[in-house]
C-alpha cells in the first residue's frame, strides 16, 4: 500500500521574485511627451533670444523633444515598471519618432508651398496666360491646360502598354526567358534619369522631323517612357496576388482564359491597378527636364499637341523662378502658385482614382 504525501502549504517554496510590477497610467506617456517638448522649446527659445521669431527652428525643436521624451520614458518606466516595459516603451517611441521625423520634410514642404502659393491663387491666375504680360499680373491657364493634355497623352500611351505587359508576365509568360528579359528591362527602365527619356525622344524626332522640333506629343512620349515601368511593376504585383482559385473556378465553368482575365482577374485587382496608375502619373506630372527639352515653353495658349511648343506647369514654374524679371516678387509668386496648382491637381486625381476604384471594385456580401 502506497501513501501519497501532499505537501502542506507551508512547505511550498515561494517564488524568489514577484511577477507583478507597477504600471504607468495611460496619461503618463503623453504628459512626459508634453514636458519634453516644453523643455526643448524653452531651450531653443532661449537660444533664439534677440533674433527674428521667424528663425525659431520648429523641426529641430520637435526632434530634440522626441530625444528628451525617449530618455524620460526609459528612465521613469525602468523605475516604476520594469526593464522589459521600459525597453518596450523605448522601441515604441523610436518607431513613432521615426514616423514623425519622416513626416517633417513633407509637412514643411506643403506648408511652404501653400503659404507662398496662396499669394497668387486667384481668378486671374487661372484665367489669363502670360501673353503680352511683363511684370505683375498674368496667369498660368496655358500651362495648366498644357500639363493636363500632355499628362493625359502620356497616360493613354502608357496604361495600355504597361497593363498588357503585366498581364503577359503574370498570365502567359511565367517561367519563360522572354518574360525574365522583359522584367529585367523594366527594372532597368525604372531607374533611368528623366533627362535621358527627354533626350531619347528629342533625338528620335530630330532624326525623323528635323532638329529643334518641339511638340506636345513629344512630351507625352517622354513621360510615357517614365510611366510604363511604374505601371508594369505595380500592375504585375497586384495581378499576382489575385487568388488562383478565382481563375480555376472560371476555367471549370468553361470560360476561356482571355475572358477570365477581363471578367475575373482585372476587376478583382482594379483598385490596386488604379493606384499604381496614379503613382505613375504622380511620378511624371512634375517632371521638368524632359518637358523643357521636348515641349519647350510659350507665353500663350496652344492646345495642339502636334504643332508648336506648349507650356506646362513644371516648366512654367522653373522659368518664372530661374529667370525673374522686375518686380522679382511677381515672378516668384507665380512660380509658387504653379507649384501649388500641381499639388492640387495630383490630389484631385488621387481622389478621383479612389472613387472610381470604389465604384468598380468587386462587391463583397453586397457591400
Amino acid at each position: 500500500m502506497t501513501t501519497t504525501l501532499t505537501p502542506s502549504p507551508s512547505s511550498v517554496v515561494a517564488p524568489t521574485h514577484s511577477t507583478s510590477a507597477g504600471h504607468l497610467p495611460k496619461w503618463a506617456p503623453w504628459a512626459l511627451l508634453l514636458v519634453a517638448f516644453i523643455v526643448s522649446a524653452t531651450i531653443f527659445a532661449f537660444v533664439n533670444v534677440g533674433n527674428d521669431p521667424a528663425d525659431f527652428n520648429i523641426a529641430l525643436t520637435l526632434v530634440v523633444g522626441l530625444i528628451f521624451y525617449m530618455a524620460l520614458i526609459m528612465v521613469i518606466s525602468t523605475l516604476v515598471e520594469s526593464r522589459r516595459h521600459a525597453i518596450d516603451r523605448l522601441m515604441t517611441a523610436l518607431v513613432s519618432g521615426a514616423f514623425v521625423v519622416a513626416l517633417l520634410p513633407l509637412i514643411s514642404l506643403l506648408y511652404t508651398v501653400v503659404v507662398n502659393g496662396l499669394m497668387r491663387f486667384d481668378g486671374e491666375f487661372f484665367s489669363f496666360s502670360m501673353r503680352n504680360i511683363v511684370g505683375e499680373g498674368g496667369g498660368a491657364v496655358h500651362a495648366i491646360w498644357g500639363t493636363l493634355l500632355i499628362t493625359l497623352g502620356a497616360t493613354v500611351i502608357s496604361v495600355p502598354i504597361g497593363l498588357m505587359t503585366s498581364i503577359y508576365l503574370v498570365e502567359y509568360g511565367e517561367g519563360r526567358k522572354l518574360a525574365r528579359g522583359i522584367t529585367f528591362l523594366v527594372d532597368v527602365m525604372t531607374g533611368i534619369p528623366s533627362i535621358v527619356a527627354g533626350l531619347f525622344i528629342y533625338s528620335v524626332f530630330s532624326l525623323i522631323v528635323g532638329p529643334g522640333t518641339r511638340m506636345g506629343i513629344m512630351g507625352s512620349l517622354a513621360l510615357s517612357v517614365l510611366m510604363i515601368p511604374v505601371v508594369v511593376r505595380g500592375s504585375e504585383e497586384l495581378l499576382r496576388i489575385v487568388p488562383n482559385e478565382l481563375r480555376e473556378a472560371a476555367y471549370a465553368l468553361g470560360v476561356p482564359k482571355w475572358l477570365t482575365i477581363i471578367k475575373v482577374v482585372l476587376p478583382t485587382a482594379i483598385a490596386g491597378i488604379l493606384t499604381s496608375v496614379m503613382l505613375a502619373i504622380s511620378r511624371v506630372i512634375g517632371e521638368t527636364a524632359p518637358l523643357l527639352l521636348t515641349v519647350g515653353i510659350v507665353q500663350g495658349m496652344n492646345l495642339n499637341m502636334f504643332s508648336g511648343q506648349m507650356a506646362t506647369l513644371p516648366v512654367f514654374s522653373y522659368m518664372q523662378a530661374k529667370y525673374p524679371g522686375i518686380p522679382v516678387d511677381a515672378y516668384l509668386d507665380r512660380a509658387w502658385a504653379a507649384a501649388l496648382t500641381l499639388i492640387v491637381i495630383v490630389m484631385v486625381l488621387n481622389l478621383l482614382a479612389r472613387i472610381i476604384a470604389k465604384v468598380f471594385a468587386p462587391k463583397i456580401n453586397g457591400r
